[in-house]
């Protein structure tokens, strides 16, 4: 995860995750991205190794359609909008705001570990 200011491009900011994400995991093959992410994402995604594969969407279709992989992101991006801090963003500072959302996403996780219960 990268939060940065609104005015870095998405296109901008690939290329540093997509390096810091590589590094960390090194038998990383391929990445998904969207069509944002289609130029310098992909020529440094080769230099390390990685297939990136922009989805795009059917300029012949109309209304809303399922993207492969995209609604993955989509209903992520849903489940943190139920904490409330996450709705109107007001983080001074894009460190906070990636503490936030680790910790959102912790509460998350947490509600789908099965409870253990101990017998007496």
């Amino acid at each position: 995860m990268l939060v940065t200011a609104a005015g870095l491009s998405d296109g901008a900011a690939g290329q540093p995750l997509l390096t810091e994400v590589a590094a960390m995991q090194p038998t990383l093959t391929k990445v998904w991205a969207e069509s944002a992410y289609r130029t310098k994402v992909i020529d440094g995604g080769a230099a390390l190794g990685v297939d990136v594969e922009v989805i795009r969407r059917d300029t012949a279709t109309w209304g809303f359609i399922v993207l492969p992989h995209r609604w993955v992101a989509e209903r992520t991006l849903g489940w943190l909008m139920f904490h409330r801090r996450l709705v109107r963003d007001r983080e001074a500072r894009p460190a906070r705001s990636e503490a936030m959302i680790h910790l959102a996403m912790i509460d998350l996780m947490t509600l789908r570990v099965p409870k253990i219960t101990s017998r007496i």
